[in-house]
């Protein structure tokens, strides 16, 4: 998969995230009571899926299935 793929698939799944981060205020601006069930439930996905992207285990996962931009931190080579 070329860069710029990968770059593309990512991007749209940040996106995703960003929405399920913004969710909460998405509804609450909205005024949809929180209580409902189907809101209840989505906004405990949101978070779940905001928590679990943050995880380093989450960029080795995207690493091992091909979508993964090689290393990141201290001492690594950038393009």
């Amino acid at each position: 998969m070329s860069d710029a793929a990968k770059r593309t698939v990512r991007t749209i799944l940040q996106g995703v995230v960003a929405f399920a981060v913004a969710l909460p205020a998405i509804i609450d601006a909205a005024g949809i009571p929180e209580s409902l069930p189907w809101v209840a439930g989505a906004l405990a996905v949101a978070g779940g899926l905001a928590r679990v992207m943050a995880l380093p285990s989450v960029e080795a996962l995207l690493d091992r299935i091909g979508l993964g931009l090689g290393p990141v931190g201290e001492g690594a080579d950038r393009p």
